[in-house]
C-alpha cells in the first residue's frame, strides 16, 4: 500500500515506532505542549526538521515516471528536474498482474467517466454512492467468501477503519512487529492496548493472548511488504479460535496467496448461503476449504493486484455494517471515484476468471526465476528482497542498476533495521521474459545473483 522511490520506501516500520498506548500518549503530550520560550516559530521548526532528514542521508522526493506498464521514461517532462530523461524498466511497482493498463480495465474506467463523471461529489452516506460502488462491494464479498464488503478510498484507510472501530477501550491488539505502516498507525489511533509480538512468533503470541484481560484482536499482514515472506494463517486462525480473538488479515500483497482461512460451505439459510459462524462459504480456488473457524476480517487493496485505487474490508455482515456506521475514514471522506470503482470491478472479475489464473501462473514463473537467481528458492510472493547490508552499498547498487535502465529501489533505515538495507525487487505478469533476463543478468554482473534463474 505504499509508494516506491529510487532511494527508499516507507512500507513497514521499525519495532521502535510500533508502541503501546501509554508510550503513544506520552509522546503526544510532549509534542503538543512545547514551551513558548523554546519554540522557535514554525518556519524555523520546519527547516530544522527538514535538515535532520537531510543530515541522516534519508531525504527523498518523487520522480516522474511516464509509463503505461513496466517500461517508460523516468524524469520525463519535468522542466525543473536535474536528472536526464531515462528509459527504464521498473521493478518497483505493485501492479502485480499488469491490470492497471489492461484494455478491459481501462475501458471500464472510461465508461464510468462517461456515465458518472470524474468524481463522486460526496461521501458514501450522503450522495456519493453510485451503483458501481455497490456492485464492486458485492463482487469483492463473493471473491473473498464473505457475507459483505465495504470499499474505502485506500487500503491505508481500510486498516485505520478496522483498528479504530474494533480497537476501542477494553480491547487489546496483538500486532506482528513487521506489519505495514497503516496497521501501526491504526494501532496508534485506536483506544485499545497494543502488544507487538516478534515476527511470526506464534508461541510468544499464544502466551501473550493467554495473559490478556481485554477483548483480543490479532492483526497481521499475510505477505509482509519488505521481506515478501508470509504469515502462518492456519496457526493464527487456531490461536484466534482458541482465545476468542478477532483475526484481522491484511491481504494487500497476497496475489499468489496465502489465502485466508474461511469456513466450509453450509446449506443455504434464510439470509443466503452461510458458514457455521455466519460467514458466506468460500469461493472456489480463492479459499482454504475446511479450515478452522474464526471471526475474520479480510482487509485488501484495489491498488495492487487489481491495478486501480482504493481499499476494502470483507467479513461478516454485521461487522461491515458497524464499519459503515462508525469508521471515520469512510463516513467523512468523499467516495472513491466511479472510474476507480469500475476499473476495480472489471479487474476483480478478470482475476476470478480463467485469464486471471493464467496471469497468476505467469507471475509465479517470473517470481521463481528471479528468486532462484538471488538464492531464495520457493519464495512465496512477488516481493523479492536482496539484502545488501549497508545503506551506501544498497543505494550504490540501485544507482548502478538504474544506469542499466533497471529501476530497483534501495530500501534502508528507518524502513528496515540497520544493517539490512536491500534492493526490493517486485515483479509483474506484465514483465516480458526478456526484461526478466535483463534483470537477472544485471544482478549477476553486480555479484548479487547467479545464472540459476536465466
Amino acid at each position: 500500500m505504499s509508494g516506491i522511490t529510487a532511494s527508499g520506501d516507507a512500507g513497514s516500520s521499525s519495532d521502535a515506532d510500533h508502541r503501546d498506548a501509554d508510550h503513544r500518549d506520552a509522546d503526544r503530550r510532549s509534542e503538543a505542549t512545547p514551551s513558548p520560550d523554546l519554540f522557535p516559530g514554525w518556519a524555523t521548526w520546519v527547516d530544522q526538521s527538514c535538515r535532520m532528514v537531510e543530515a541522516a542521508g534519508q531525504w527523498r522526493r518523487p520522480r516522474a515516471f511516464d509509463a503505461l506498464g513496466p517500461a517508460g521514461l523516468l524524469d520525463a517532462g519535468l522542466s525543473t528536474c536535474s536528472h536526464r530523461t531515462t528509459p527504464v524498466v521498473s521493478f518497483a511497482s505493485n501492479d502485480y498482474l499488469g491490470l492497471a493498463s489492461d484494455p478491459d480495465v481501462v475501458a471500464a474506467a472510461h465508461q464510468a467517466l462517461d456515465r458518472w463523471g470524474a468524481g463522486a461529489g460526496a461521501s458514501r452516506l450522503v450522495t456519493g454512492s453510485r451503483p458501481v460502488h455497490h456492485r464492486l462491494e458485492e463482487e469483492l464479498a463473493a471473491w473473498k467468501g464473505c457475507q459483505q464488503a465495504v470499499v474505502l478510498p485506500t487500503g491505508f484507510a481500510a486498516n485505520l477503519s478496522v483498528l479504530t472501530v474494533f480497537g476501542t477501550e477494553g480491547a487489546q491488539v496483538f500486532s506482528d512487529e513487521l506489519n505495514h505502516a497503516s496497521i501501526i498507525d491504526g494501532c496508534r489511533m485506536s483506544r485499545a492496548g497494543v502488544t507487538v509480538y516478534p515476527h511470526r512468533d506464534l508461541a510468544f503470541l499464544d502466551a501473550a493472548l493467554g495473559r490478556s484481560p481485554g477483548r483480543p484482536i490479532i492483526v497481521s499482514d499475510t505477505v509482509f511488504s519488505m521481506d515478501g515472506d508470509t504469515a502462518d494463517l492456519r496457526g493464527l486462525s487456531e490461536l484466534a479460535r482458541r482465545h476468542g480473538a478477532l483475526l484481522v488479515l491484511d491481504e494487500a500483497h497476497a496475489v499468489l496467496g496465502p489465502d485466508a482461512p474461511v469456513a466450509p460451505v453450509a446449506p443455504e439459510g434464510p439470509d443466503g448461503p452461510e458458514g457455521p459462524d455466519g460467514r458466506d462459504g468460500p469461493d472456489g480456488p480463492d479459499a482454504q476449504i475446511g479450515s478452522l473457524p474464526a471471526d475474520v476480517l479480510r482487509v485488501g487493496t484495489l491498488s495492487k493486484t487489481l491495478g486501480s485505487l482504493g481499499g476494502f474490508v470483507a467479513g461478516p455482515r454485521r461487522s461491515i455494517e458497524l464499519l459503515v456506521n462508525r469508521a471515520r475514514p469512510y463516513i467523512f471522506t468523499t467516495a472513491p471515484t466511479p472510474a476507480d470503482a469500475a476499473a476495480a470491478l472489471a479487474a476483480v472479475r478478470l482475476v476470478r476468471s480463467d485469464r486471471g489464473g493464467v496471469l497468476r501462473a505467469r507471475l509465479a514463473g517470473h517470481v521463481a526465476r528471479v528468486a532462484a537467481a538471488v538464492g531464495l528458492a520457493h519464495h512465496p510472493s512477488p516481493i523479492i528482497p536482496v539484502i545488501v547490508g549497508e545503506e551506501s552499498d544498497a543505494v550504490d547498487a540501485s544507482a548502478r542498476l538504474l544506469d542499466q535502465g533497471l529501476w530497483v529501489p534501495a530500501i534502508r533505515p528507518p524502513t528496515v533495521p540497520p544493517g539490512t538495507s536491500r534492493l526490493r525487487i517486485t515483479v509483474s505478469a506484465a514483465h516480458t521474459d526478456e526484461q526478466i533476463d535483463r534483470l537477472i543478468g544485471a544482478l549477476v554482473h553486480l555479484e548479487l545473483g547467479t545464472e540459476v534463474g536465466r
